[in-house]
C-alpha cells in the first residue's frame, strides 16, 4: 500500500471518531472477519491480539513476535478499503520508530498500545514509563507524516482487586497517556461498571475507548456514559465460536 493512500485512511479514521459518538470498531482477525464487518456497513475496523492469535494457533500475551503480527496483519489491511487499526499489546519489546514504520507498511491507520508488558514477566509498566512510551509513538509517526491514531490503553483496573480503589491512579495515567498524544485511552476492564465508566470518561479530553459486547451490551448505554470508541476485544469471536457451537451441535455424532 502506498504512503499516500496510508496517510488517507489514517486521516480518515481521526474524522469517523469525530463524526460518530462513540465509534464502534469491530475487532477482526483474518480477511474473512474485516470484509464482513465491513459489508456489514462498518467505517473502519480494528484487529484484535487476542482473536488473531487465536485464529493462528498462537499464544495471546505476546506470543508472536512483531515480524509474524504484521505479516498477519497486511492481507487484512489490504482485502478492505476502510482504516484499519491494531492492536500490539505492549509493543513486542520494539521501540517506537520501529513499531509505527512496521504499522505503515502494513498500511495500518492506528494502533493500540497497552501497558501490561508480557514479554517482559507482565509487568505493568509505570504511569510515566507508559506516557514516554506513547510520546515515542506519536514522535515517530509525526516524522512519518501519518497521522496513526494511537489508543493508549491501562490495564490497572484489570489486574485490581477493586477496581474503584485505582480510579484515582487510573486517570493520572489516563490523563498523562492524552498529555503525551493519545488520541484516545482505554481502560480496560470496566465496560459493565456506569460510575467508573462515567468518572473516565468525565476526566479527559479525547475519546474513552471501552471493550463491549456485541450481543450482551447496549450501544445507546456507552453512548449515555459518554464513551467516544467501542472496541470488541476477543468478545466477537467468543459470541461466534458460541453461535458455531450451537449450530454444529446437532451434527455431532
Amino acid at each position: 500500500m502506498d504512503l499516500h493512500t496510508v496517510v488517507e485512511r489514517a486521516q480518515r479514521l481521526k474524522k469517523l471518531h469525530a463524526e460518530y459518538q462513540p465509534l464502534v470498531l469491530p475487532t477482526v482477525w483474518d480477511v474473512w472477519s474485516a470484509r464482513t464487518a465491513v459489508a456489514a456497513g462498518f467505517p473502519a475496523l480494528t484487529i484484535g491480539s487476542h482473536p488473531l492469535a487465536e485464529s493462528r494457533g498462537a499464544d495471546d500475551h505476546e506470543g508472536q513476535t512483531f515480524e509474524e503480527v504484521i505479516a498477519a496483519v497486511k492481507p487484512i489491511v489490504a482485502a478492505v478499503d476502510v482504516p484499519v487499526s491494531v492492536d500490539l499489546e505492549a509493543g513486542y519489546g520494539q521501540e517506537p520508530a520501529d513499531i509505527v514504520a512496521g504499522l505503515i507498511g502494513a498500511g495500518a491507520a492506528g494502533l493500540n498500545i497497552e501497558d501490561t508488558v508480557h514479554s517482559d514477566g507482565g509487568r505493568v509498566r509505570s504511569t510515566q514509563e507508559h506516557a514516554a512510551f506513547v510520546a515515542g509513538l506519536r514522535a515517530a509517526a509525526d516524522d512519518a507524516g501519518v497521522p496513526l491514531w494511537v489508543n493508549g490503553r491501562t490495564d490497572l483496573f484489570l489486574h485490581a482487586q477493586d477496581a474503584a480503589g485505582v480510579l484515582d491512579e487510573a486517570i493520572e495515567r489516563l490523563r498523562a497517556l492524552e498529555q503525551a498524544g493519545a488520541d484516545s485511552v482505554y481502560p480496560v476492564g470496566i465496560q459493565d461498571d456506569d460510575v467508573l465508566l462515567a468518572a473516565v470518561t468525565g476526566a479527559v479530553g479525547v475519546p474513552v475507548n471501552s471493550t463491549a459486547h456485541p450481543v450482551k451490551h447496549d450501544l445507546e448505554r456507552f453512548r449515555r456514559l459518554g464513551v467516544g470508541r467501542l472496541t470488541y476485544g476477543p468478545l466477537l469471536q467468543f459470541a461466534l465460536t458460541d453461535a458455531m457451537t450451537d449450530m454444529l451441535k446437532p451434527w455431532a455424532p
